[in-house]
């Protein structure tokens, strides 16, 4: 279940294809989350906003879950469609041949039968250590590298980490973008890029819409519950939607900028006693 988490590390936007956007994704899914998650879930409907997949099981469903975001992105860049949110539903898939390159994988090698069990705990250790030693080999001589890491062997070479820690340095890094995004809104895709290395503008994107997603959630709250007084952090979150929503230059947002996108309500709760 790691293979989906390596497929869309390694995916990169293509041009869109004419057609009917669900047989555009039955057509690329395998291309979108990899052979071994394709074999395990199918597209099956987009209902409004949401695509509905089929999966094999519910820890697949889990899976898919997870990573989302990314598999949205994915998705949106291939049909052009504006799908926000993924469902599932447990059924049945067609069986597949397994994929070339599941077949050219390095089979762990199987430590030597012996006859007899070790006659000490000494001898009982060697040969383990034997037996892990004579894989590491064969992975080596099969291409496989090392995660600069964490130091396990990943037979993905197209990818400077394993899969574990590919997902846990872009978590990582998503995680430094928002915070920039929350503290520094007006640096923009080129100021946060050049803190940020490796950062592509459709991971900046990614992160900046789903903070605005979470920031317009926490202002439809601040707005209903009526709060008398705002506190400073309401205040940063106005400010970084603001500019987020817009993408302009702090100097060039003219106050009706900001009511347009607050709202009247909002609007006079943060600035009612200022002369914006």
């Amino acid at each position: 279940m790691k293979k989906l988490a390596q497929a869309l590390g390694a995916w990169n936007p293509q041009t869109l294809h004419p057609g009917d956007p669900l047989s555009v994704l039955q057509t690329e899914w395998a291309h979108i989350v990899g052979d071994d998650v394709a074999a395990n879930s199918r597209p099956a409907e987009i209902a409004h906003d949401a695509l509905i997949v089929v999966t094999r099981s519910s820890p697949w469903s889990q899976q898919l879950a997870f990573l989302s975001e990314r598999v949205l992105h994915a998705v949106q860049a291939r049909t052009g469609q504006s799908i926000r949110t993924l469902r599932f539903r447990v059924g049945r898939m067609r069986e597949q041949a397994p994929p070339a390159a599941r077949r050219q994988r390095v089979r762990r090698q199987k430590p030597a039968r012996v006859s007899e069990p070790a006659a000490t705990l000494e001898a009982a250790i060697e040969r383990f250590r034997a037996d892990v030693a004579a894989a590491q080999r064969a992975k080596t001589s099969a291409g496989w590298k090392e995660c600069p890491r964490c130091g396990a062997r990943t037979h993905t070479a197209s990818r400077p980490f394993c899969v574990p820690c590919e997902n846990a340095h872009a978590q990582e890094r998503d995680a430094n973008v928002a915070r920039l995004l929350y503290e520094a809104p007006w640096l923009g895709f080129g100021g946060i890029a050049a803190v940020v290395p490796g950062l592509s503008r459709q991971e900046y994107e990614a992160v900046r819409i789903a903070l605005l997603r979470r920031w317009k959630d926490t202002l439809e709250r601040i707005r209903r519950s009526a709060r008398p007084r705002v506190t400073t952090r309401d205040r940063s979150i106005a400010s970084s939607y603001v500019l987020l929503k817009s993408e302009l230059d702090p100097d060039k947002i003219a106050p009706a900028v900001v009511r347009d996108l607050l709202g009247d309500e909002l609007h006079e709760l943060f600035y009612g006693n200022e002369n914006t």
